[in-house]
C-alpha cells in the first residue's frame, strides 16, 4: 500500500489556502475590533464565510481521497477527483472575493457564478468521489 501522495499534496496545498483565509479574517478583527462575531460587518462576514467554508469542505474530502488513493484507486481518477476540488475551491474564493459575490449579488453578475460553480464543483466533486469510493470497496 502506497503512501497517499495525491491527498498529502491537496491536503499541503489546502493547508496554506486555509491559513491565508484564517489571516484575512484576523486581519480584519483587529482592523475593526470586532473580536467575536461579525457586528454587522458584511465584509467580515464574508471573509469568515470564505475561511468557514473551505474548513467546512476540506477535511473530510481530504480524508476520503487519501482512502480510495490507498485502496488502490487509479492515480489518474485520484488526480481528477482533486484538481476538481480543487478547482471548485478556488472558484469559491474568487466568487467570495467581493461583497458582490455574497451579499450584493445584483451590483454585478462578475462573481455570483464563480461563488455558484465551487459550491457545485465542491459538491459534485464531494458526491463524486464518495460513490467512486463505494464502488471501489464494493465492485471487486
Amino acid at each position: 500500500m502506497a503512501f497517499p501522495i495525491i491527498a498529502a499534496t491537496l491536503g499541503a496545498f489546502l493547508i496554506i489556502l486555509q491559513q491565508v483565509l484564517m489571516l484575512s479574517v484576523g486581519m480584519h478583527r483587529g482592523q475593526t475590533g470586532i473580536g467575536v462575531g461579525y457586528a454587522d460587518d458584511r465584509h467580515l462576514e464574508r471573509k469568515a464565510r470564505r475561511h468557514g467554508n473551505l474548513a467546512e469542505n476540506a477535511a473530510i474530502f481530504i480524508v476520503v481521497l487519501a482512502i480510495a488513493e490507498l485502496y488502490g484507486g487509479p492515480r489518474s481518477v485520484i488526480i481528477g477527483f482533486a484538481i476538481a476540488f480543487a478547482v471548485a475551491r478556488f472558484s469559491h474564493l474568487i466568487g467570495f472575493m467581493s461583497l458582490n459575490g455574497s451579499h450584493e449579488p445584483t451590483e454585478t453578475k462578475l462573481f455570483l457564478p464563480f461563488r455558484m460553480v465551487g459550491a457545485l464543483g465542491s459538491v459534485a466533486a464531494g458526491a463524486g468521489l464518495g460513490l467512486y469510493l463505494i464502488y471501489l470497496l464494493y465492485a471487486a
